[in-house]
């Protein structure tokens, strides 16, 4: 039997915002109470009032009572959505043109939020809103994240509470949670699932908010339906009969469907199947049976995020305030595409051990009746449902029908401002600040336009335009060069499935459209566009060495063994040179050297030369083992030195020293036969052809 899920919030105090903007009670009473919630690659198609057959009935209800966006455009991947949400900007004015896993060495890739943007969080505070946030933050960078470096975690970027994780993923039955600054470990008792975690900490921070003191704001970021494949059992169970129709089936009735609804015209063309995909009637039953169980365990993944808006839902009503918030409910990419299978156990069954997807074959069904996923900017990367729901705001006249212009993430943010009466700054906390790219929604809810101009992407070499019906677009995959004749121009009003390129009946307009975009990339800097897989930004990266500790012990692995005691820490008293330093005190020897070490791992080539040095000191006589070594060979060293230190700082350098074979290696201070402190710092590297 499977126990209540849930999650409480410590009972500590809340600090209430003071609102620079003033304003007596009935101005207060005036802005409603302001809640984002965002799935995490979530299809176009998934929930109920978009045509999914999965079961949503509480998001379909804010739908009914609210407005659905036929067209609404996030930026195609985690980290560049939540920047541009956040902050109102394009990914690359606020520091996120890709992700978090690498700082690219340039200020639009540097994969952290920048000090030249805002959050919705920082300007809602300036006119008295307390603001919380709950689930995914994902837009700080994993190095910090790894070293605890909380610059840009959600209190120091505008928000008064926090639950959630500050990185991209995580198991679901079992997380390393933070909980504002702190973080700590999910039980282990069978009681624990982080979507239902991630709304009990949101409905926690509705039912203790004071809202005769403030109005509220709520960022609710799900993992859900990310990978891995983990859902309780109760709700798979309610989904593994209704996928054995097949992908196929499936695509025609959800595009049926949308039609029905007035989602598209009856003359739309659905795509076809990817033709990646096999037909449904093609596989075998075990093979089928595999891939109903993807798909039962993805869609309770949904069906789980739905409940919780539910119970937020009636958490706001019992408050008295869901008739006076504003409710906007949005996907961070399009449906995913993506192979993933590295749990202990291969089984397609949900359960905590397993770390699964759910496959191109069923993204292709959550992208109907679009082309092509997250990562690209084709429809099916980019579009995502918006519902709207304020019912002191919407004319309800216009409850359950559809805006027809389209709009972007950065109007999440000029939405905001306009409802929350505040401020955008021009300047904050002593630096310049990039103004608001997108525009206000608020016209839609009472039937007016916005006349919504030029929206632009660039995602990984894949970039489009839109410009009123006209869009152009092209498809670059990882690892190939972004190539400007790929280009292709759709009329999304006649062809909303991008199915019949213009490019040879108009070229004119679509070399007019690629110049403004050309502009538009120049101006914000996306030259030269990088195009490198996953794996080769990491594995750059890592070749730039923390080795100064700007980032604390960031990507740095630090191991003790049982039979040694080590404490490893940040000095910051310019011990040695910088600001921070790696002190290591050895409490207890260990019987081997290799019983407590800090090491770096990077990939080296064949034929490359390295050169690496260190400044170090002790507080005594004692001796440090420094080596450069395959991982997993120990015993093939290209490095093996012992290294003299004393209180004064010892400059140590090794040169010249050439690589014979591809392959991971690391660079190891052994400490555990040590005696006392030491210290090091200026850890330098330089890698050469």
């Amino acid at each position: 039997m499977i126990k209540k899920v849930h999650y409480i919030l410590p009972l500590t105090t809340l600090a209430v915002s003071a609102g620079s903007c003033g304003g007596d009670d009935d101005r207060k009473a005036e802005r409603p109470n302001i809640i984002v919630i965002l799935a995490d690659d979530m299809g176009y198609s998934d929930v109920g009032c978009y045509g999914g057959e999965i079961e949503t009935p509480n998001i379909n209800r804010l739908a009914e009572n609210g407005l659905r966006y036929r067209q609404f455009y996030n930026c195609a991947r985690s980290c560049p959505t939540r920047a541009s949400l956040l902050t109102g900007l394009y990914p690359h004015q606020a520091g996120m043109g890709w992700m978090a896993a690498a700082d690219m060495q340039r200020s639009q890739y540097q994969g952290y939020l920048n000090r030249q943007c805002v959050t919705i969080a920082d300007v809602l505070q300036t006119a008295g809103y307390d603001t919380y946030m709950s689930g995914k933050w994902h837009v700080s960078s994993d190095r910090q994240n790894n070293g605890k470096v909380r610059d840009n975690w959600p209190l120091q970027r505008g928000f008064n509470r926090f639950y959630g994780i500050v990185g991209g993923a995580s198991n679901y039955f079992k997380v390393n949670y933070t909980n504002d600054n702190e973080q700590g470990f999910s039980p282990d008792d069978g009681t624990f699932y982080f979507t239902h975690a991630i709304s009990d900490s949101a409905t926690t921070f509705i039912r203790r908010h004071d809202y005769r003191q403030a109005p509220l704001f709520l960022y609710l970021a799900y993992t859900a339906a990310h990978w891995p494949l983990h859902a309780l059992q109760k709700d798979i169970d309610k989904y593994k009969e209704r996928y054995k129709k097949g992908w196929d089936v499936l695509r025609e009735e959800r595009f049926a469907r949308q039609k029905e609804m007035g989602l598209f015209a009856h003359d739309a063309v659905l795509s076809p199947r990817d033709e990646n995909i096999p037909a449904w009637d093609s596989l075998s039953t075990e093979q089928q049976q595999e891939f109903v169980m993807r798909m039962a365990i993805y869609a309770a993944q949904i069906d789980a995020m739905d409940q919780g808006i539910g119970r937020i839902m009636q958490s706001l009503k019992d408050k008295g305030q869901l008739e006076n918030t504003l409710i906007m409910f949005l996907s961070d990419n399009g449906a995913c595409a993506e192979f993933i299978s590295s749990g202990q156990r291969k089984a397609v069954d949900g359960k905590k051990d397993t770390y699964e997807s759910y496959h191109i074959n069923w993204a292709n069904l959550s992208s109907t009746p679009y082309r092509e996923y997250k990562h690209f900017t084709n429809e099916g990367g980019i579009a995502t449902p918006l519902i709207v729901h304020y019912p002191n705001g919407i004319d309800k006249k216009l409850n359950n029908t559809f805006v027809d212009e389209y709009g972007h993430l950065i109007d999440i943010m000029a939405t905001c401002v306009d409802a929350g009466k505040a401020l955008y700054p021009e300047r904050y906390k002593e630096h310049e600040i990039v103004p608001m790219q997108g525009v206000s929604l608020i016209p839609h809810f009472s039937g007016q336009r916005t006349d919504r101009g030029l929206v632009y992407w660039e995602h990984e070499g894949n970039i489009a335009l839109r410009d009123g019906k006209w869009k152009i677009v092209t498809k670059t995959n990882e690892g190939d060069l972004f190539d400007p004749a790929t280009v292709k121009l759709y009329d999304l009003e006649a062809d909303p499935t991008e199915m019949n390129d213009l490019s040879e009946i108009d070229p004119e307009r679509k070399e007019r459209m690629f110049a403004a975009w050309n502009r538009w990339a120049q101006d914000i800097g996306v030259f030269p566009i990088d195009t490198r897989t996953y794996g080769e930004r990491q594995r750059a990266y890592k070749r730039i060495i923390n080795g100064e500790f700007d980032d604390y012990f960031g990507d740095w692995n630090l191991i003790c063994n049982d039979d040694a005691q080590v404490d490893f820490s940040i000095d910051t008293t310019n011990v040695i040179s910088g600001k921070n330093t790696a002190r290591i005190e050895v409490v207890k020897k260990g019987e081997k050297p290799a019983s407590a070490q800090m090491k770096w791992v990077m990939n080296l080539r064949r034929g490359e030369t390295l050169s690496v040095g260190f400044l170090a000191k002790a507080d005594r006589e004692t001796n440090l083992v420094f080596r450069l070594e395959r991982v997993n060979r120990p015993q093939q060293k290209e490095l093996n030195e012992t290294i003299a230190l004393a209180p004064d700082v010892k400059d140590t350098q090794f040169k010249n020293i050439r690589i014979e074979e591809n392959g991971n290696y690391q660079l190891v201070f052994y400490v555990g036969n040590m005696e006392g402190v030491c210290w090091i710092d200026d850890v330098k590297l330089k890698i050469e052809n």
